[in-house]
């Protein structure tokens, strides 16, 4: 496992939360950065990933790409759509609570993420995963973070919390790497089928928030200029690195 991915995931969910602290955050800011990430993701999804888990030749590989993405079906029940920025505050006797049911659905979607980057040996299939999710838990930490806020929780246990969030995605590159190299357990033989359940999610999430990004059906060139942008970025990973 690369520990500097690892470092630079975990990093940068926390400082992106951090920022919420720095900077006045508004919805439209945040439907922006969740547009680049969805299309980011979308575009990485389609032009390498599929293709990749599917030159294996397994014909049943779409069974677990279809599982993944059933899984952040049942996930984001719970989660209630905080991956893509979807921020509901609980409240019990008038007085807001912390959602323990979203955090721990949150966890689970971020482990997940994390399997695939440590269990792969091509670097640029890692290159583009570990951009993907940094880019992807910006916006995430950012409403968590605004989440957190809302429901009256104090700055110090907000921060734990997103840490505890942040370092999910490297306990999963961990786990990964460990089975991948133990002797009892050959990750290998089921890495692409891990893959394809997180390209389920992926795609999940990614195709939700770009059906999101045009509200009540109307066009919005802002939010369509940065779709494209996220593109764009797919692209020029996929393509010239």
């Amino acid at each position: 496992m690369n520990l500097l991915e690892a470092f630079i995931i975990f990093a940068s969910a926390v400082l992106s939360g951090m920022l919420f602290f720095l900077f006045l955050w508004n919805s439209n800011k945040l439907k922006l950065l969740l547009s680049l990430s969805g299309a980011y993701l979308f575009a990485i999804t389609v032009l390498h990933l599929i293709p990749e888990i599917y030159s294996t030749g397994d014909h049943l590989i779409g069974i677990y790409l279809l599982a993944g993405f059933f899984l952040q079906i049942i996930l984001d029940y719970f989660s209630q759509g905080i991956e893509h920025g979807h921020i509901h505050v609980q409240h019990h006797h008038g007085k807001a609570i912390v959602p323990f049911t979203m955090l721990l659905s949150l966890c689970i979607h971020a482990f997940f993420e994390g399997m695939p980057v440590g269990g792969t040996h091509n670097e640029h299939t890692s290159d583009m995963l570990v951009f993907g999710i940094v880019i992807h838990n910006i916006p995430i930490a950012l409403a968590l973070m605004s989440l957190l806020s809302q429901s009256g929780v104090a700055k110090s246990r907000s921060i734990l919390l997103l840490s505890i969030f942040a370092i999910m995605t490297p306990l999963g590159m961990l786990l990964s790497a460990y089975l991948s190299h133990a002797q009892a357990i050959d990750l290998s033989s089921y890495y692409q089928k891990i893959m394809a359940v997180v390209i389920g999610i992926f795609l999940h999430i990614s195709t939700t928030i770009l059906f999101e990004s045009s509200e009540n059906h109307r066009f919005n060139l802002q939010k369509f200029g940065v779709i494209i942008l996220g593109t764009l970025m797919a692209l020029g990973t996929v393509f010239l690195f």
